[in-house]
């Protein structure tokens, strides 16, 4: 820690020997002052000197009295710490291209403002290796300088050190830079240095920065108890049992202050001469800051190279982190501080935890990868996240971008041979069993896991089922894709199967497409007819409404009619027929739609197929809305509701649930086109109140956006632009089509 009274000293003192054209070796001759201890004075390595070696100076440069107060008085403050700051000229290089965190640097003025009402504040600013805490204390420290006359001072912990300083070396160095006479710490002794350490703090208003904090213990000893002193710690480390303090956690740059930042680093010439290549890399660097420094730095040092060469040689995922060395600045041995102070079982947790396909994973999901119980899991997880290894949010554990590659390169440096293949078997294995036991909840004839079900996540009811699914869609999707590659034919029509029905929960998820389209390769592999059938009409209703590619599902509609056929299978004739006619509606051939609408209720009738006769009575009124006959459908959908209040309980319920919402919505659609505003809005809202009640966001948006159009029509601007707001809300759950139509309904408001 350097003096910043004694920096302006140094200042000074070079300003005078330039005036008096003296070089520093003559002006050593002169003054008898060595030349290293008078470059050590100008350039602040010194503390200010003494009054003898000032005066032998100021004969050495032959200056008047008026100078030679000068020179004597900014000596003299150098010597009074309680009044002159102290510290802030030792900060490192890499803070005058400071970017971005306006939010931290206000939470951080605030906190000063705090301090000033007299009672001491204490800032935690933790987070991942790379992401600038020490960047941005600092900096904030520069801002905030003048509100703590009393010093500042910036202590290095040399926490990610083997062996860094204990509380005891640092309070005796803070005391000595706050100028606290050696005499006085002698007379003290060790024993009375904590006491002698918060007087000094409680009789200055000053800024103490703790830089890079090992844990608590190091740090607890450090913390003010009275005055008006604030402390700022950085650390790696969430420092979780420090009590009474405000905490900061810091992730990565906005992708706009990424961009600024690696920008400020190669320059506007080259930034600007391919935009594209630049964004590439502030994405390969994942926005953290140490990382976008370094590639900086690369490209700084090779002006021959083009951003676009850099952006390609990042795009190689098993070469990023080598890539990403300048000189003696690793971005992997910054993590490498982090990843060998952790115990061996959070080790290998890391180093397995990149396994994960999906973006992130349960405690439960870890588990299965090290065999551990789940508890035992959780507290090594947490162990992960303390030290800021490892993201956490609402239960789930995810990796910072760069910081799974690391672990991937630790998973194939130092776990044994076909350990790796088995924890990634045991997850997948889990994965696809607990999907099949949530994806039950909803299909008719099953409902809860069955008693004999031992599972380590809470399936107990189908809310619970569905939250699963959902977290864990990433996960599963990768499992069924492995699982079809390596010839589990079974198991992936299987899991299918129990998807089936809840795939009307999350229709416009994105993946059912391809769920579909897979399993209906493996019924095809396994050569059995029924399943061939069942799995080729539900990859038809998802290339159908999840896609709107009707003439690709009446193909796929086809192959499952001849395949039932074969197999004998009526209800599956009839959902074949029944989506050629939902298909060949929306093509406009609405007389053949309608002849497919009376073969599939012909067949569902034969079967005794409730389900399947509630969907042709549905299909039925659709085909007849878009024909324009909309009296009609109205009066088919009305005959659904009957059939559906009718069968009561023997309908399974979700899937009652979503046909009354569904069918509400389509007698308010019918109603709009014969200008009926008033009946069509009744039953929309009845229809947004059934979607919201029973959880289907997707044909929430539906509702919401026929609404919104009847709202428009009938004159009540206001309820429809709240309608249309609702729809947005909705957010990746909701139709896409829908979701266009409700943001340029709105636009079309604004602009009026």
């Amino acid at each position: 820690m350097a003096d910043a009274s004694g920096a302006e000293f140094g200042s000074l003192l070079r300003q005078l020997r330039l005036e008096a054209s003296l070089t520093i070796e003559a002006l050593a001759e002169a003054s008898g002052v060595s030349v290293r201890g008078i470059g050590d004075l100008e350039r602040g390595r010194r503390a200010t000197p003494q009054r003898g070696t000032v005066a032998a100076l100021a004969d050495g440069l032959g200056l008047g009295e008026a100078e030679r107060e000068r020179l004597l008085a900014a000596a003299r403050s150098g010597r009074n710490p309680r009044h002159h700051p102290a510290g802030l000229r030792a900060f490192p290089r890499g803070i005058d291209d400071f970017v971005g965190r306006e939010t931290e640097l206000a939470q951080l003025t605030a906190l000063a403002g705090q301090a000033a009402a007299g009672s001491p504040v204490v800032v935690a600013v933790s987070g991942p290796p790379g992401t600038g805490k020490t960047t941005l204390v600092l900096h904030a420290a520069r801002e905030l300088a003048d509100g703590f006359p009393g010093g500042q001072l910036v202590v290095d912990l040399r926490g990610m050190e083997d062996n860094p300083p204990g509380p005891a070396e640092l309070i005796l160095r803070v005391l000595k830079a706050l100028g606290v006479a050696d005499r006085d710490l002698a007379k003290a002794g060790p024993q009375r240095h904590p006491e002698l350490y918060r007087q000094a703090l409680a009789e200055r208003r000053c800024l103490l920065v703790l830089d890079s904090a090992r844990d608590e213990a190091q740090v607890r000893p450090l913390l003010p108890s009275a005055g008006a002193a604030m402390v700022v710690i950085t650390s790696r480390r969430m420092l979780t049992g420090l009590e009474s303090i405000h905490r900061l956690p810091l992730g990565e740059l906005s992708p706009a202050d990424a961009a600024t930042f690696l920008t400020a680093l190669v320059g506007r010439e080259r930034a600007d001469a391919d935009p594209t290549a630049l964004a590439e890399v502030v994405d390969r660097c994942a926005h953290l800051p140490l990382a976008l420094r370094v590639a900086g730095n690369w490209l700084a040092t090779r002006t021959g190279w083009t951003v676009r060469r850099l952006a390609d040689r990042l795009a190689l995922e098993e070469r990023r982190l080598d890539t990403l060395t300048a000189g003696d600045l690793h971005l992997s041995s910054a993590f490498d501080l982090s990843y060998r102070q952790l115990t061996p079982t959070a080790a290998r947790l890391f180093r397995l935890l990149a396994l994960v396909d999906g973006p992130d994973v349960s405690a439960a999901g870890a588990a299965q990868l090290t065999g551990q119980h789940l508890f035992d899991t959780e507290d090594t997880l947490e162990e992960l996240v303390e030290t800021g290894l490892l993201g956490t949010d609402q239960d789930r554990y995810r990796f910072h971008d760069l910081l799974r590659l690391y672990a991937r390169s630790r998973l194939r440096a130092e776990e044994p041979d076909g350990k790796a293949e088995t924890a990634l078997s045991a997850l997948r294995r889990w994965l696809l069993e607990t999907a099949v036991v949530a994806g039950r909840w909803y299909e008719p004839d099953h409902g809860a896991p069955p008693a004999t079900w031992q599972g380590t996540v809470d399936l107990s009811t189908a809310e619970h089922a569905r939250q699963w699914l959902q977290a864990e869609g990433d996960n599963w999707l990768a499992a069924l894709r492995a699982a079809a590659t390596a010839g589990a034919h079974a198991t992936v029509v299987e899991v299918a199967e129990a998807l089936h029905w809840f795939s009307d929960q999350w229709i416009f998820w994105g993946h059912w497409p391809e769920v579909c389209r897979t399993a209906a390769h493996s019924a095809q592999a396994l050569g059995d007819p029924r399943l061939e059938a069942f799995h080729l009409n539900n990859h038809a209703w998802a290339l159908l409404i999840c896609e709107s590619r009707p003439r690709d599902s009446l193909e796929r509609s086809a192959q499952a009619l001849a395949a039932a056929q074969r197999a004998g299978d009526l209800p599956q004739q009839g959902w074949a027929h029944s989506y050629t006619a939902w298909a060949l509606g929306l093509l406009g051939d609405h007389t053949a739609a309608a002849h497919h609408n009376h073969e599939a209720a012909r067949l569902f009738e034969a079967a005794g197929d409730l389900h399947g006769t509630l969907h042709a009575m549905s299909s039925t009124a659709q085909t007849l809305l878009v024909a324009g006959r909309y009296e009609e459908s109205i009066a088919e959908n009305i005959r659904a509701l009957a059939f559906l209040e009718q069968a009561n309980d023997r309908i399974e319920r979700h899937s009652a649930d979503f046909n009354r919402a569904n069918l509400q919505t389509s007698i308010g659609q019918a109603h709009i086109f014969i200008k009926n505003w008033s009946e069509a809005a009744d039953h929309l809202r009845t229809a947004v109140n059934l979607c919201r009640t029973s959880g289907h966001p997707g044909l929430e948006s539906r509702a919401l956006a026929h609404l919104g159009d009847a709202l428009l029509a009938a004159g009540h601007r206001d309820e429809a632009r709240d309608a249309f707001t609702q729809c947005l809300t909705l957010g990746s759950a909701a139709n896409p089509q829908h979701v266009a139509t409700a943001r340029e309904r709105l636009a079309d408001l604004d602009a009026r």
